[in-house]
């Protein structure tokens, strides 16, 4: 089976000379320029708009311009050609030998400079296909440029000594740093907040110094002050010998992801009526606080709280005016106890739990009950309503009540039944108690 036939390399000749467009053409013939086998095709032009509009036409793989045409010369017949099919190198052919005049055609969009009669047919085939294989990989440097440009996530490379060379617009966007500000300077003057210590750069640069990929989250500043959260990736690049020469670092904005999960968590560790801990925080707190009380021999404090006489003003007045109760309920509570350590939690309804962590004896917690009651005896302005209620608490200490967190949330129970038995807006102490004394 025969192979299928592979496109030509097409050649367009703008020359007005016949002697020189002769020449050339013999060159091409003999330099045997082939893709796939096949001999490729020319054009030619004698004048640049004719031959700026063959380009458009026929396509060319190359360009082979003379400098010197009747109806334009010098570098702006480069700078024509070239922004009509910017895509496809141009090679200049003239007759001046000047190596001013040749840098600034390469400069103008030329691929390579050729003078008359000082080139063979090896040179121009050289020549060509260089510029074939120059120009397909500028065409893929361009696209990866386009690509990293438009890329959704910030993009930094440094050197080895992290000198930032080069910045994409994502970055730009991310950090407020334009490329201008931040090439030639480290990473650590531009972007670093303070909030890593010395140990996490230090695990950072052992990672990548020795040639393996480091990923990580931290805390980065922008170019106005502003902190945020940052997913980073730095990878090393290496030249042909193995060396570590440049490393690339890939970074995303996680400060909106972040905020996310620590509104799950917080939702799911409060109660969302007055935003106090609920259950579950309240049992972890209280674990962690017995731990601590078990290894110092100390004292801490249960509090369980219920108001009294709550459920007839949710009969009467509504729940909407019942959760605003609770709400003020639940800030006077925090009044009376501003230790950081302690902890308010509410259970659902009008039951609240305080825990006293690391006091010094039990009446230090008469001295809380105490503020608590005089501060819920105090009328609650709802809207227009002036509502007066009380509460009955009731209190279990370690390690006299209990000794780990389910029995003294369970006597603190108890006790608070006492305090409603003893008449409410009281607080009691655990004491065994039988289950008809609840009633």
């Amino acid at each position: 089976m025969s192979k299928p036939a592979q496109s030509q390399i097409a050649i367009l000749v703008v020359e007005d000379d016949p002697g020189d467009l002769g020449l050339i053409q013999a060159y091409l013939r003999l330099a045997g320029l082939r893709r796939g086998g096949d001999r490729g095709s020319v054009a030619t032009a004698s004048t640049l708009v004719d031959g700026a509009a063959l380009a458009v036409s026929v396509a060319p793989d190359v360009v082979l311009l003379d400098l010197s045409l009747p109806d334009s010369a010098g570098l702006a017949t480069v700078q024509v050609m070239s922004s009509v099919v910017p895509d496809v190198p141009v090679i200049v052919l003239t007759g001046q030998d000047d190596h001013q005049l040749a840098e600034a055609a390469l400069e103008a969009g030329a691929q390579d400079y050729l003078v008359k009669g000082q080139f063979d047919h090896d040179a121009l085939g050289r020549a060509i296909r260089h510029a074939l294989v120059r120009q397909k990989l500028e065409s893929r440097l361009r696209l990866f440029e386009a690509a990293l440009n438009s890329a959704a996530n910030g993009i930094l490379v440094t050197d080895v000594n992290s000198r930032i060379e080069w910045v994409n617009p994502a970055f730009t966007r991310m950090t407020g740093l334009t490329l201008d500000e931040v090439v030639g300077r480290t990473t650590s003057e531009m972007l670093n907040s303070g909030k890593q210590d010395a140990a996490f750069y230090q695990r950072m640069w052992e990672t990548i110094l020795d040639g393996r990929v480091w990923s990580g989250e931290l805390i980065n500043r922008r170019k106005d002050g502003s902190l945020y959260d940052e997913a980073l990736t730095i990878s090393p690049v290496t030249d042909v010998n193995g060396r570590i020469r440049h490393f690339v670092a890939i970074k995303q904005d996680i400060s909106e992801r972040k905020a996310a999960e620590e509104r799950v968590q917080h939702l799911a560790h409060h109660d969302q009526l007055t935003d106090l801990p609920n259950r579950v925080l309240l049992t972890d707190r209280l674990f962690q606080a017995l731990a601590q009380a078990r290894r110092e021999r100390s004292t801490l404090a249960l509090m369980f709280l219920d108001l009294d006489q709550f459920k007839p003003v949710n009969d009467t007045l509504g729940h909407d005016v019942g959760d605003l109760l609770l709400k003020e309920v639940a800030l006077r509570l925090q009044n009376c106890v501003p230790r950081e350590s302690d902890t308010i939690s509410r259970l659902g309804g009008d039951e609240f739990v305080i825990l006293l962590a690391q006091i010094d004896k039990a009446v230090d917690a008469v001295l809380v009950g105490g503020k608590i009651l005089a501060a819920l005896n105090r009328p609650f302005s709802i809207g227009p309503h002036q509502i007066v209620v009380s509460a009955s608490i009731g209190i279990a200490v370690y390690p006299q009540h209990g000794e780990d967190a389910n029995s003294l949330l369970k006597n603190a129970d108890l006790a608070m039944y006492l305090a409603k038995k003893a008449g409410r807006n009281c607080y009691r102490f655990f004491r065994e108690i039988t289950d008809t004394a609840r009633a």
